[in-house]
This record gives structure tokens, C-alpha cells and sequence, in this order.
């Protein structure tokens, strides 16, 4: 590969250039898959009579937020990590609302489109300050401006923190937990170790939205960035890891070819069969769960497991350290 990057170049087009340049494997990051049109298909995919996990996530906000909001007790601020549309999140603003709360929801997305949606969605139900950033930035954002009798209630839903690697998540759970103060409480969603090809099948569902969803991925390289993939030549493939515990999702090149990007000027080549890696959703154990709670300045609350598609709600609440 060969390439002039210029520092002016935006994050995408840095972090494009680095991960495609990455040896032995070909990697970009999950959060670029949330484009307008991506966010749009990902919509579709939580839809799929395959993909539970979305669904269950809901059973369990809708079911009990009566009860998650009584644990957590009087809070004026809720955040949320990777917030979409926020459609999920509605059964925790209203049982918070009906429980008396005077609250502001402040979301914290990449995309601007989805932050748009809740702005439209949630408006009714409660104040919504948006905030477009990368989580911890975001979060960041946010604590600086409260005062510290400001109860924070943070949500993590939809099981985003599978899409990091194993070996990274106590150190992310430490950066959020240094932004919030002791009585803080955060809700974490994780989807959990279930039978394989149910796992399989709900990252390749039949109809093929998934697999548009991450050629979207080059779809967006090239509108953005001045790129060539042709996308008819890339496949979509999913893995499962054992030893990891997690679902691989992979672009595979079906034929050897080189591909420019112009905002870059870098020309990349690619052998037959080779891939880029564009996701990890790791599967997790309820034990797992709270090891990590437990690691990183928190103190588990309550758990709950949806009983149709093995999916669980963990609240958690910062201790002092």
C-alpha cells in the first residue's frame, strides 16, 4: 500500500487508511458502519425474525423498567452510549417520568441522523440534548457540565459492549466509571452465550440485510472517500470464535484486485480470499458479567434475563474507589 495522508483528513479516512494497512489482517471499526444508510439497514435488521437480540433487549426495558427505575431512586440525568433512535430507551424515560423524575436525555451517538430521531421520538416524553461524539467523549461531555447533586443514570443497551475485544473492557468500563461519582448508576445490556448457529443465523439472516449492512461499509468508503470497491466482488462471511466467544464478521475479496481511495491517494491490494474484519460481537456468562462490575468500581444491583433469547439487563451502581 502507498499513501500521502494528509493531517487535515478526517478520522474515518485515518482510521480506513491504518486499518487496511494492518498486517496479516485487514480490520475497520464498527462505529463507521452507522452512516445515514447504515443506520437505516440496521434498523431493518433488528426486525429479522433472526436477530432476537434487539427483542429481547426490549422485553426486558418494557417488563421492567417499573423496576429498574425503582432501584435506581431519584436521577435528573440520563445519558446513553451509542444511543440510535432511542426507540428502546422511551420505557425507561416514562417510568421515570411517571416516578416523579424531572429528567433531561442526553444521548450520545456518531450519528447525527439517529440523534435526530430521538430529538423527534423521545421529545414528548422528556427534554433531549443530544450529543454527537464517540462514547467516552461524550460521556466526558456531559459530567463536566453537571453539578455534582445531579444524579447521572447512564444506559449501555443493545449490547454495544460486545463489539469490543475481550481483552479492552475493563479498561473501558474504568474510563466510564472515572466519569461518574459514587451512587451513579449504569445500565448495561449484553447478549449472552447461547446455542451456535442461533448466533450464527442472527448475523446472517436469509434475506441478506445483514450482509448489505456490511457492504454498506465499502459503500460508504466510496462515497466518502473517493474510493473504487467494487462491491459485487466482496462477500459477506460470519465466524464463530469458541475460544473468544464470539461472532466474527468478515468482508471477504473473491478475487485478487487492487483498490484506490482517492482521498488518500493509496492503493491497496487484496489476494483471493483475503478479508477485512469490520465487527466482534462477544457473547458473554451472567458470572462474566459481574467480574467485570466488580473490576472496574461498580457493585452489581439486579440482573435481568430475557428467558426467549438469552439477553440480559445488568444494573450496576459506582462505588467509591
Amino acid at each position: 500500500m502507498s499513501a500521502s495522508v494528509s493531517p487535515q483528513l478526517s478520522a474515518f479516512a485515518l482510521d480506513v487508511v491504518e486499518g487496511l494497512s494492518c498486517a496479516g489482517q485487514k480490520k475497520i471499526s464498527p462505529r463507521y458502519f452507522y452512516d445515514e444508510l447504515g443506520s437505516a439497514l440496521f434498523d431493518v435488521i433488528t426486525l429479522l425474525p433472526e436477530y432476537g437480540l434487539t427483542r429481547a433487549d426490549e422485553r426486558i426495558l418494557q417488563s421492567h423498567a417499573h423496576n429498574i427505575v425503582s432501584e435506581v431512586g431519584p436521577v435528573s440525568i440520563v445519558a446513553e452510549l451509542g444511543s440510535g433512535s432511542g426507540k428502546k430507551t422511551k420505557h425507561i424515560l416514562q417510568a421515570l417520568t411517571r416516578a416523579g423524575n424531572r429528567i433531561i436525555y442526553r444521548p450520545i451517538d456518531v450519528s447525527r441522523a439517529a440523534l435526530t430521531a430521538c430529538e423527534r421520538d423521545l421529545g414528548e416524553t422528556s427534554p433531549v440534548e443530544p450529543v454527537c461524539a464517540d462514547w467516552i467523549e461524550g460521556l466526558s461531555e456531559i459530567a463536566s457540565a453537571r453539578t455534582r447533586r445531579e444524579p447521572l443514570f447512564l444506559l449501555f443497551l443493545g449490547s454495544s459492549i460486545g463489539n469490543l475485544e475481550r481483552k479492552e473492557i475493563t479498561e473501558f468500563l474504568r474510563r466510564v466509571r472515572e466519569h461518574f461519582q459514587p451512587g451513579d448508576f449504569f445500565l448495561l445490556g449484553a447478549d449472552l452465550v447461547k446455542d451456535v448457529n442461533t448466533m450464527v443465523a442472527a448475523y446472517d439472516d436469509s434475506t441478506g440485510v445483514t450482509a448489505a449492512f456490511n457492504l454498506n461499509l465499502l459503500g460508504r468508503i466510496n462515497r466518502e472517500l473517493d474510493a473504487n470497491f467494487d462491491l459485487r466482488s466482496f462477500t459477506h462471511e460470519i465466524r464463530w470464535n469458541d475460544t473468544e466467544r464470539r461472532i466474527e464478521m468478515h468482508l471477504r475479496s473473491m478475487r485478487r484486485q487492487r483498490v484506490y481511495i482517492g482521498a488518500l491517494d493509496a492503493s491497496i491490494g487484496f489476494d483471493a480470499g483475503e478479508t477485512i474484519w469490520t465487527e466482534s460481537s462477544h457473547k458473554f456468562t451472567p458470572q462474566e458479567l459481574d467480574s467485570y462490575a466488580q473490576a472496574s468500581g461498580f457493585t452489581v444491583c439486579r440482573t435481568w434475563i430475557d428467558e426467549e433469547w438469552p439477553f440480559a439487563e445488568a444494573l450496576w451502581k459506582a462505588v467509591p474507589t
